[in-house]
């Protein structure tokens, strides 16, 4: 369904979405015929407004009031918006009191939509010529093909009222519907468009085509009927910014996403740097911020970004150094992240490969052992002993408790539990505990991932703790058992 806001601003809905049948080859505006006497005025059929909104001005929203206020049914009004989207509005006819399209509806049926809106008369149009005469500004903006909020309002002064109000736009319509249809409704969303384009179009439907009204001003000492290049005053006028300061302009559409991260300007110069800084380290820290940029506006532009979690970012020195180190930097900068993590070189790489399996969460299951609660303990009891019930006894891995950690007997795999319930499987390579694999709900998935076959390391004592000294007590917490008994 599309949504719709009142300043004319819509998001489409594809499923919404259909090409009339036979629907004319399209440009992208109003293609004018006009007649002789310009009494008349026909614009081809507009192409689909897929991904804008009808009216970008403020008279074209004014049109638009006029038709949602009085309106009695919403959902005509939306089935009018998405005919109107799909381009199911062929030609539109201008004339003095009337507009005129045939609308496909969406089984195909062709419908003649008119739109009513009362002439002004003669006294009327004497009253507006008058006040245009005295000031020359206002026909110069509609030669430009604008209509300023002053013109209007100096014609509300003068007794003339050219935007129409509510309830001035009255429906007919071939479907047999007495308010306002999907069809008629489909033609004032087009009309919204044309107007953005010539609001001369909107004087016509009150009884003077553009022609006839330039000739009309000529005749009382107006500005010459042929449209030109005419000298504006510099700046804005201060009634007119007043009168528009409330107006809100339709946002712009969604800006694509790069198709990759912006690169940073080299800040290898013949100048030497300043004392204390690196520009090798301050290049690589400007890419790293345009990855990380991309990255989440990716991550933003992604359908229903708004319904996922936002993914925990480090919050201290010594893990942010961890995520700059992930990104590959210089050996340099890896040398300087290292001392300034207090990780050391090989804790940093270890600390990159839990980063790379995932980011802050992996980087806290590897530096944190936490003591598990009643009720977490219980779940991942429960876990343990699901895993693996359909084995024999003998099949069952044997696992070591200690906090947060499970320890298959032989000292070289291990299972540790995070914070959200998940398993990491860990293997000991060169006396040092590293990830070896992705996290995962069921243990015996992680556990198979972290090589269940490995052997002890020469002079690790069978269901010792990884790191304790041989023949260390385990620690208070400690079990020992198959997984239903840990």
């Amino acid at each position: 369904m599309t949504g719709y806001e009142g300043d004319g601003a819509e998001v489409e809905d594809p499923d919404d979405w259909y090409e009339p049948e036979d629907a004319p080859e399209r440009g992208a505006g109003p293609e004018r015929t006009d007649g002789g006497a310009g009494a008349e005025r026909t614009f081809a059929a507009l192409p689909p407004a897929r991904g804008r909104g009808f009216a970008q001005t403020w008279w074209g929203r004014a049109w638009l009031t006029a038709l949602e206020g009085t309106a009695l049914d919403d959902r005509q009004l939306k089935a009018g918006r998405r005919l109107a989207r799909a381009g199911a509005v062929g030609a539109v006819s201008v004339r003095p009191g009337r507009i005129t399209a045939v609308v496909q509806d969406r089984d195909r049926t062709a419908h003649r939509a008119d739109v009513l809106l009362q002439e002004l008369s003669d006294g009327q149009w004497d009253r507006f010529l008058d006040m245009a005469v005295e000031r020359a500004g206002h026909v110069a903006a509609l030669l430009d093909r604008e209509m300023p909020p002053h013109l209007v309002e100096d014609a509300e002064l003068a007794g003339v009222e050219l935007l129409p109000g509510l309830g001035d736009l009255e429906p007919e319509c071939g479907c047999g519907a007495w308010d306002h249809c999907a069809h008629t409704a489909a033609l004032c969303y087009q009309m919204a468009r044309l107007l953005d384009h010539d609001p001369f179009v909107l004087l016509l439907m009150r009884g003077r085509g553009e022609r006839a009204l330039l000739e009309d001003l000529q005749s009382r000492g107006g500005p010459p009927a042929a449209p030109g290049k005419r000298p504006r005053p510099e700046g804005v006028d201060a009634a007119e910014a007043f009168a528009t300061g409330g107006i809100r302009p339709a946002l712009p559409g969604v800006p694509p996403l790069p198709a990759e991260p912006g690169v940073p300007p080299s800040l290898d110069t013949d100048e030497p740097p300043a004392a204390g800084v690196d520009p090798s380290a301050l290049e690589f820290l400007a890419a790293r911020t345009a990855v990380r940029a991309h990255r989440l506006l990716a991550e933003a532009l992604r359908e229903g970004h708004e319904r996922r979690p936002a993914a925990p970012e480090p919050t201290v020195v010594r893990d942010d150094a961890v995520r700059l180190a992930a990104g590959e930097p210089p050996r340099a900068v890896t040398a300087r992240l290292a001392d300034g993590s207090g990780r050391g070189r090989e804790g940093l790489a270890v600390a990159v490969r839990a980063w790379h399996r995932g980011g802050a969460a992996a980087l806290a299951v590897l530096d944190e052992e936490w003591t598990v609660d009643a009720e977490a303990l219980a779940r991942a009891r429960a876990a343990l002993e699901s895993a693996w019930a359909d084995s024999d006894e003998a099949e069952r891995p044997v696992l070591r408790a200690r906090a947060n950690r499970w320890t298959l007997d032989g000292g070289r795999v291990q299972l540790r539990l995070g914070r959200d319930g998940r398993w990491w499987p860990y293997r000991k390579e060169r006396g040092r505990w590293v990830p070896a694999g992705d996290a995962a709900r069921d243990p015996a998935t992680a556990l198979a991932a972290a090589d269940p076959e490995a052997r002890a390391e020469p002079g690790a004592e069978p269901g010792a703790e990884p790191g304790a000294e041989p023949g260390a007590e385990p620690g208070a917490d400690a079990a020992v058992g198959r997984p239903r008994g840990t």
